[in-house]
Parts: structure tokens; sequence; C-alpha cells
């Protein structure tokens, strides 16, 4: 019998480290009622350390600013660590959440990000600086922001990938 392993997110909890926000982008929602319209907002918003640590959020109230501390809370909640190597990501990843379908690729130094406005500041956040990204289904920036997450929590730790194999980290890379 083969042994199955599971890929088992890496979570990080947001008390013992700094952490950056980005508001990713505020929907306006109006509710008619027969007294009128109810406006009321919609904050998607990205947190990350810069060092690995990334997670996203949505906070909703009458207030912009009260709807981006609410997505600022809610993305606290739900951070995952990245593996990075020398400021980008170890191998290329495909992932889909919903409509969205998303492409990341490592790039060499001095690249810098090459990605569409959801997924770069989730990269960003995250912590990757060198990396090709292109979203190739919907552009929804709810379902391109968690796909991208998704992407970066598929990712495998080339330390860990050389510790299971038995081989050093220079041979992983080049084979």
């Amino acid at each position: 019998m083969s042994k199955v392993k599971e890929n088992k997110v890496r979570t990080a909890t947001a008390s013992e480290i700094e952490l950056k926000e980005k508001v990713v982008g505020i929907q306006r929602v109006a509710k008619v009622t027969k007294g009128g319209r109810t406006f009321s907002f919609s904050a998607l918003v990205v947190v990350g350390d810069g060092q690995g640590t990334v997670g996203h959020g949505l906070g909703k109230a009458r207030e912009v600013q009260e709807a981006i501390a609410k997505g600022i809370d809610d993305a606290k909640k739900n951070l995952v660590k990245v593996p990075i190597l020398k400021g980008t990501i170890p191998h290329d990843q495909l992932a889909e959440f919903d409509g969205a379908k998303i492409l990341i690729k490592p790039a060499s130094h001095g690249t810098g990000v090459i990605a569409g406005g959801s997924m770069r500041a989730v990269l960003e956040s995250a912590g990757v600086h060198d990396v090709l990204a292109k979203s190739l289904g919907s552009a929804n920036p709810h379902n391109v922001v968690k796909a991208t997450i998704k992407a970066l929590t598929m990712l495998r730790d080339p330390f860990r990938v050389a510790k299971d194999r038995g081989i050093k980290l220079t041979k992983v890379f080049n084979g």
C-alpha cells in the first residue's frame, strides 16, 4: 500500500507579526426600500508581512472605513505561510477558484512583479519580489485573490522536497 501525503496548508497567527494592509477593491451596494436607497460598502483587503505570510478578508459595513477595518480583521484570521526562495517562488503553479484561473511562474532576480492588480496585491504582500503571473479566466477580484492564495499554498518548499527525496537542494533544481 502506498503512502499518500497530504498537502497541509501552513497557517500563521497575526499576533506575532507586523502586517501591512492593501485594499484590493471597494464596492458600493444599494438596497432599495420604500423609504429610498440604503447604501453600504464591501471592502476586499489583503494583509501580509512581506516575508512569506499573506491573508485575505472581506468586510461589509455602512461606512467605507468600517468595512476596511472589518476586512483587515477577517484577513488576519485567514493567514497562510508561503515558501519564498531568493525573492521568488520555487516552481510554476496553476490554480483555479470558481471562474478565476491563474498561472504563476518564478522569475530571475530583477524582473519584478509582473502581475495584474488583484494578483499583484497578494504577491507583494506575501513578499515575492520577482514573479511572472497571468490571470487566464475571470477578472473578478474576489476570485482572483482566492485563486492566487490557493496557488501560493499549493507551492512546495524546496528544502522539504530535498529532505523527503534525500537529495541536496541544488539537485532538486538542476536535476
